[in-house]
């Protein structure tokens, strides 16, 4: 019976007990909790909202992160694609809506957010009228793009985040310690424990920095024991230019979400992605981003963390994971959890995901792989991932500044878009076969 659970750990429908999905579901969550929040307040911030409304809105993250991850897990009608992904709040957006926030007030990005869903969504219906063009190879290239671009964030995480004590001996020591502590849990513990060394390391490293006075943990009960999400704590105002400017960035975060549906389903499930899954995992993004700007959030998309965990351990099951979605709901409804998980120090999860994101970067490299390494493919992915990467790269952002400010804020800081609309251009734009043909 034991061998039988343990087995469906890797199975996207199997039986698992409580007990057994508990700790992976609490892994994943603790893989995102802190990405999941940042977000609201570098937003919050630049928009000029007061520390009370951002923690409100922090409460609320999580309850809707939770909410739209079961969406996604358990589909409602079309909207959900069946697959072991995490939801939660979006860094995609930072930039635009905190342009928006300042030059037009919280509100007017709030209802940007929610129209802007609502359009995400629709066009994630609509998907089958579009798919062919998101061919294996651009796939490919934006989840290698994905990779890429989450190793900075890695890193930034491993030496103490966005911090004055940024690269401090302090936090590359409790960094090393996490990431160590994952490696040798990996090698030394037998048979599905092996998939928990995340969560091993993460303990780990929490332990070590209590022990440090890292931790604070004096605000966990300052918000009292239990508190229900504010619906609706800003009323929506519509503003036509940043509409328009927010509804194209979720054309870059329905972009990223083929691209780590994608990543679930070649490297957790073994095969291609199925025209269902994609209609239902962009539809989710979209409309979850609506139900998040309704309780203030920004959009809601798939989180990369996570499906570089599900590459990791290879565990796919679906209850699982819903789990942990049930844990961040709790957190959204009793402050303490939520302020004890955000307690977590950047450094210690850092160790852990510099190597998940890594393995996004791999699973990109074997999906490229499988795609096949014609003359067409190797152009595609070569030219889309050579002028992603550089044309995005911080040393030479200036490349952009005789673009309007629109193109700069969509394109300039983002290699997945540039990658992903490269990629496209040349998959429509050559011929199928480029390939030299032998003279006999």
């Amino acid at each position: 019976m034991k061998k039988l659970e343990i087995s469906n750990l890797y199975k996207l429908d199997g039986k698992v007990p409580v007990s057994k999905a508990l700790p992976f579901g609490l892994q994943h969550i603790l893989a995102m909790f802190v990405a999941n929040l940042a977000p609201i307040t570098l937003i919050g911030v630049a928009s000029g909202l007061e520390q009370a409304q951002i923690a409100v809105l922090l409460q609320n993250a999580m309850f809707v992160a939770g909410i739209a991850t079961l969406i996604q897990l358990y589909p409602v009608w079309k909207v959900g694609a069946k697959l072991p992904i995490v939801m939660g709040v979006s860094f995609t957006f930072v930039t635009i809506l905190s342009y928006v926030g300042v030059t037009y007030g919280y509100p007017t990005a709030i209802g940007a957010i929610m129209i802007g869903g609502f359009i995400e969504g629709c066009l994630g219906l609509l998907a089958k009228y579009w798919r062919k063009i998101v061919t294996p190879v651009v796939a490919a290239s934006v989840v290698t793009a994905i990779g890429f671009s989450l190793l900075s964030v890695g890193t930034r995480s491993f030496g103490g985040g966005y911090s004055e004590s940024f690269g401090s001996a302090q936090n590359l020591f409790l960094g090393c310690i996490t990431l160590m502590s994952c490696l040798i849990f990996n090698i030394l513990a037998k048979s599905y424990w092996k998939q928990l060394s995340v969560l091993f390391g993460l303990i780990v490293g929490y332990v070590v920095a209590c022990f440090m006075g890292v931790v604070d943990l004096s605000q966990i009960f300052a918000h009292g024991w239990i508190a229900f999400p504010q619906f609706l704590p800003f009323v929506p105002e519509f503003n036509l230019g940043a509409i328009v400017a927010v509804s194209i960035i979720f054309l870059v975060s329905a972009a990223e979400t083929i691209g780590d549906s994608t990543a679930v389903t070649s490297s957790g499930l073994n095969r291609e992605i199925t025209e269902k899954e994609i209609t239902g995992a962009i539809a989710c993004d979209g409309f979850s981003s609506v139900i998040s700007g309704a309780f203030g959030c920004p959009p809601i998309t798939s989180f990369s963390q996570n499906v570089g965990l599900v590459n990791m351990t290879k565990i796919v099951n679906r209850f699982t994971i819903g789990v942990g979605a049930m844990l961040m709901i709790l957190a959204g409804l009793f402050p303490p959890i939520g302020n004890f998980f955000s307690s977590l120090p950047e450094s210690v999860l850092g160790g852990c995901t510099i190597m998940m994101f890594g393995n996004i970067m791999v699973s990109g490299i074997q999906m490229i792989s499988k795609a096949g390494f014609n003359q067409r493919n190797v152009t595609i992915v070569a030219l889309s991932l050579a002028v992603g990467l550089g044309f995005t790269s911080a040393t030479e952002i200036d490349i952009w500044r005789i673009f309007p400010q629109m193109v700069q804020d969509i394109f300039a800081g983002n290699c997945v878009a540039v990658v992903f609309v490269v990629s496209i251009i040349l998959s429509v734009l050559l011929p199928n076969n480029m390939d030299v043909k032998k003279i006999d």
